[in-house]
């Protein structure tokens, strides 16, 4: 009786055994076949309709419905890119306070960055393991006369950031945060000039323009559901051939210039010897390469000597 039952439980631990074996195989080839893993960093300014303060904040009187609008905008763009075989999706929640999207909205398998200071800002979350990003809700940069709210990184506090020379949006900055790790942008959505910004920095890039800009704050706009109906399509379809995509990579070590709109701290930023001031706005720096540079921008842009926890 004894042998019977060694032999039992001999072979109970080799059916275990096996079955764990066969669960361990299934759960990697299943992550051998995912599709492409994709990230979102989605913004407020180029949204559908959006054109004043306004939609953008929690004092402006459409904000709660442009944060539905945010929401749903990112919902498209996640169902065009799974439409064309997407597998794992990280959200960046990028505008003002980080805090917009509704969370209770995405379906469950979705992950969400919120709220900052964050090392990598806009692009929080994204590694080498990404296979391509998109950015919805985009908007010109601060140099650009036609884009509508156009700005980069802060509309009231700085007036240009220059990458290696080159003037740059954010999405020029989050597309070399993006490309340290060898991920390409594949898509854009917003006006027709962040459309046109992105593609002559970034390349033949897919975008989705519901809307075209008149002034800084004015637009002709699609509805909410065509310019989703759009973003699905593009997403679907940036995804469909998103090994034609390339990574964009300034050269290294890479040099940032940042433009303020007051004098103050390009002269306060010059008392440490890594910032050199190239002129009463301005000042410039060294950085290894984009994950250093982030990480400098971000701190200059959110530190204070009187910070609350």
């Amino acid at each position: 009786m004894m042998m019977l039952r060694l032999v039992v439980a001999g072979s109970i631990q080799m059916i275990l055994a096996f079955v764990l074996v066969l669960g361990v195989t299934a759960v990697s080839a299943l992550a051998q076949t995912a599709g492409p893993k994709i990230y979102i960093s989605a913004d407020m300014e180029g949204l559908t309709g959006s054109v004043t303060g306004d939609q953008l904040g929690p004092s402006g009187f459409e904000y709660s419905t442009f944060r539905r609008i945010m929401t749903e905008e990112v919902l498209a763009a996640i169902e065009g890119a799974r439409a064309a075989g997407a597998g794992e999706i990280l959200v960046s929640d990028s505008h003002g306070n980080g805090e917009n999207m509704l969370l209770d909205m995405f379906p469950d398998d979705i992950r969400i960055v919120r709220s900052w200071p964050r090392p990598l800002m806009m692009m929080e979350g994204i590694d080498e393991t990404f296979d391509g990003a998109i950015f919805i809700g985009y908007h010109a940069g601060t140099t650009n006369p036609e884009g509508v709210r156009a700005h980069t990184m802060s509309s009231g506090r700085l007036a240009d950031v220059r990458i290696n020379g080159m003037s740059v949006p954010e999405a020029g900055i989050n597309a070399a945060i993006a490309g340290h790790f060898g991920v390409p942008v594949i898509m854009v959505s917003g006006d027709d000039a962040i459309a046109a910004e992105a593609t002559e920095i970034i390349g033949d890039i897919e975008t989705a323009v519901v809307k075209q800009a008149i002034s800084f704050h004015a637009a002709t706009t699609m509805t909410p559901q065509a310019g989703q109906d759009l973003i699905r399509q593009t997403a679907e379809r940036a995804v469909s051939r998103i090994d034609e995509f390339e990574p964009y990579r300034p050269a290294t070590p890479i040099s940032i210039e940042v433009r303020f709109k007051s004098y103050r701290p390009s002269q306060l930023l010059a008392y440490l010897p890594m910032f050199e001031r190239i002129d009463a706005h301005a000042i410039r720096f060294m950085a290894e390469d984009m994950l250093e540079a982030s990480r400098i921008l971000e701190f200059i842009l959110q530190y204070g000597a009187v910070l609350d926890p």
